[in-house]
């Protein structure tokens, strides 16, 4: 093909499907009426399997030269294909079919119009956003290194998460995170760990939880990291460490009343820092992150249980992934 040729040649979509979760047939009709009003060439349709979560197809679909590659699945499928993606500047396109919608939340985006989702991957603008990347090191076994969007974290969350109940999840949605935290608590026991931030000197805590955000807005609307921006080159770590019969209600406190209402206005600001408990909930923030662990403990990834860990290193990607947004969304909000 000459070089004319190949300047003329339409621009491609594709889609990059777990046929688990969603019926193809469903958005197929859309697909292919936004890519005949955009004047782009025939969309490609790739499939995860249980071998492949959607990290292999996302890479052919860039090496077939597609321009934009839309998640169709759960979060898990969008935190697949942004790995698939990673540094390669082709756009993610989030289509609104999951349960948890984690990233979409967090660029505010269209959460239910999947006829207009499509519309955006073909006609929208792209926006850099950050990645986060953790490197996981098993109690047996080599490291493995994974793409997170929103958030990593072990410990009250990684329980929470392990411990829901799938067929409830598929039923309700992210309420039955609710659920998994009434089984998880219980069980819930202080870890002790060694932690560097940003190569400083390792020093030693222990927490009842350690999460690692690229973005602070979970399920449910709550905000758990206030300060937290996508874009910023900086990942959020937060650390419960409940102290007392009331630790737990203090962090709930802390995270749903404070972060969720107070912070809104200037005059809650104002409360917050006149009671501000800093012992129960402590943020920081650091482009690199390293911790080892006493014991191996459960870990998850934007919402998807990842197995044990007796160590793990998380790093920012700063603009390591184009997402398809609307044309006029002037910039990412931020997360408070």
């Amino acid at each position: 093909m000459g070089a004319d040729a190949a300047a003329a040649a339409p621009l491609r979509a594709a889609v990059v499907i777990n046929p688990v979760k969603v019926d193809a047939s469903r958005i197929r009709p859309l697909v292919e009426a936004a890519e005949q009003a955009a004047g782009w060439g025939e969309t490609m349709w790739f499939e995860t399997t249980l071998d492949d979560p959607g990290q292999l197809v996302t890479k052919q679909a860039v090496e077939a030269g597609a321009s934009v590659v839309m998640a169709a699945g759960g979060d898990g499928t969008v935190r697949a294909v942004a790995e698939g993606l990673r540094g390669s500047r082709v756009a993610l396109g989030l289509l609104p079919v999951g349960t948890g919608n984690l990233l979409a939340r967090n660029l505010d985006l269209n959460l239910t119009n999947v006829e207009l989702a499509v519309a955006t991957a073909f006609t929208g603008r792209d926006r850099l956003i950050d990645l986060g990347i953790t490197r996981i090191t098993r109690p047996d076994g080599p490291a493995s290194e994974h793409v997170f969007l929103v958030m990593a974290g072990l410990g009250i969350d990684a329980k929470m998460i392990a411990k829901t109940n799938a067929k409830l999840k598929k039923a309700v949605g992210w309420l039955a995170y609710v659920d998994g935290i009434g089984r998880a608590i219980p069980t819930l026991k202080p870890v002790k760990l060694r932690f560097s931030l940003d190569g400083s000197p390792w020093r030693t805590t222990t927490a009842h939880s350690v999460m690692v955000g690229n973005c602070g807005l979970l399920p449910g609307g709550l905000l758990l990291i206030p300060d937290a921006r996508p874009d910023d080159g900086l990942l959020d770590i937060v650390t419960l460490r409940p102290e007392g019969p009331f630790g737990w209600l203090k962090v709930w406190n802390k995270l749903a009343f404070e972060n969720g209402v107070l912070r809104k206005s200037a005059a809650g600001r104002k409360i917050i820092d006149l009671v501000h408990d800093v012992r129960s909930v402590r943020y920081a923030t650091a482009m690199d992150f390293e911790l080892t662990l006493e014991s191996p403990q459960e870990i998850q990834l934007d919402g998807d249980e990842f197995g044990v860990a007796v160590a793990v290193h998380t790093w920012v990607h700063h603009d390591g992934l184009a997402v398809r947004v609307p044309i006029d969304q002037k910039a990412l909000p931020a997360s408070n």
